[in-house]
């Protein structure tokens, strides 16, 4: 299974939603919304489980697509060692 990292979602974005999008792809096999701790709404990131050709499939489809009138950020996340790190 691989990690999708998506980002620029709307504030108001639930995992329903998010599910819904990525599994035109794919089972979706994980969500990971991340949230403010004191609305409880979407920060604008989160975290797909996918398997590998229906992540890329995924990416390929949705990176730079509007989604609620933004631009979403759809790539496979970084490893940890590398987030940071600019050579």
């Amino acid at each position: 299974m691989k990690r999708i990292f998506v980002g620029n979602l709307p504030s108001d974005a639930t995992e329903t939603s998010v599910q819904a999008l990525f599994s035109q792809y794919g089972k979706v096999r994980s969500i990971e919304l991340v949230s403010d701790i004191f609305s409880g709404k979407c920060r604008g990131f989160g975290f797909i489980g996918m398997e590998g050709h229906e992540a890329r499939a995924a990416i390929l489809a949705l990176d730079g697509n509007l989604y609620c009138g933004k631009p979403l950020k759809v790539k496979f996340e970084e490893p940890a060692a590398k987030k940071g790190r600019r050579h």
